[in-house]
C-alpha cells in the first residue's frame, strides 16, 4: 500500500484512515491477493480463449460496432483506467441514454441480452485484473457520475482496486430487475441502490481476509448458477 502522504488529498480523511489502518496491518494478505489475482488471471484467459473468440464473433456479426465496450472508470487510489467488456449494447448506447441500465432496456442487443444472462460480456475483465487495474474481488468501478455522489468515508473503497465481484455484487445481482421499475432509474441507482452497495464494500474492508475473497468467489459462482436455473 502507498503511505498516508502518497494518498490523493481527497482520500486523507479522518473518514478514510481508519480503513487504511486496517489495511496496513494485512500486508501478507495483500500480497496473496495480487499474487492469486495474477495467477488466476492468467491461468483463466488461456482457458476461456475459445469462449471469448465466440463471444466475439456472436457480437461483431449481430450488430454494427467494435466488439469491446471501454468506459473510463476509476480504481485504487483513484486512478484512472479503462475497463472492458464484451460491447452488449448498440454502438454509442451511453451517450443516447442512462448509465444505468434496465431489464428491459431496448438499447441491449440480442446477442448483448445472452452475453449479460451467461456473465460472458465480463470476461475481458481478466485482462483488467491481470494488468493490475483490478481484482478478482473489490467493489466494483463506478463512472465519474456516480463518483460524484460519494461522501469521505465512501472513497475508502479506494484503498484497494476496483473488482470484478463483492459482496455488494451478489446482493444486487438482480439490479437491474430492480432499477426496471423506477421511474428515474439513475436517481434510483444513487439515492436508494448505490449507498446499500457502498456499506456492504465498506464492511468488505473492515472485515477484510483474503480466504473472504476466496468465500465471495464461491459464493458468486455459486449466485450465477443458481440464476441460471
Amino acid at each position: 500500500m502507498r503511505s498516508w502522504e502518497c494518498l490523493p488529498s481527497e482520500m486523507r480523511t479522518s473518514s478514510v484512515k481508519p480503513y487504511y489502518s486496517i489495511l496496513r496491518q494485512k500486508k501478507a494478505a495483500l500480497f496473496a491477493k495480487r499474487a492469486f489475482d495474477l495467477a488466476a488471471s492468467a491461468v483463466l484467459i488461456l482457458a476461456l480463449s475459445p469462449a471469448m473468440a465466440l463471444a466475439a464473433i456472436a457480437v461483431k456479426l449481430t450488430s454494427p460496432g467494435p466488439v469491446l465496450y471501454r468506459q473510463v472508470r476509476r480504481t485504487a487510489y483513484l486512478k484512472e483506467f479503462e475497463i472492458i467488456k464484451f460491447r452488449t449494447m448498440a454502438d454509442g448506447a451511453d451517450k443516447k441514454g442512462p448509465l444505468v441500465t434496465v431489464h428491459s432496456d431496448s438499447r441491449i442487443t440480442p446477442a448483448g441480452k445472452f452475453l449479460r444472462s451467461k456473465r460472458i460480456d465480463e470476461m475481458p475483465q481478466l485482462f483488467n485484473i491481470l494488468k493490475g487495474d483490478m481484482s478478482f474481488v473489490g467493489a466494483r468501478p463506478e463512472v465519474e457520475k456516480f463518483i460524484a455522489h460519494y461522501d469521505d468515508e465512501m472513497l475508502a473503497t479506494f484503498l484497494l482496486p476496483a473488482g470484478l465481484t463483492s459482496e455488494s455484487s451478489i446482493v444486487f445481482m438482480d439490479e437491474e430487475k430492480i432499477l426496471n421499475s423506477a421511474v428515474d432509474p439513475e436517481q434510483a441507482y444513487i439515492y436508494e441502490v448505490l449507498p446499500k452497495k457502498m456499506q456492504l464494500n465498506l464492511e468488505y474492508i473492515r472485515t477484510y481476509s483474503f480466504f473472504g475473497d476466496i468465500g465471495i468467489l464461491a459464493r458468486t459462482l455459486f449466485a450465477v448458477f443458481a440464476q441460471k436455473r
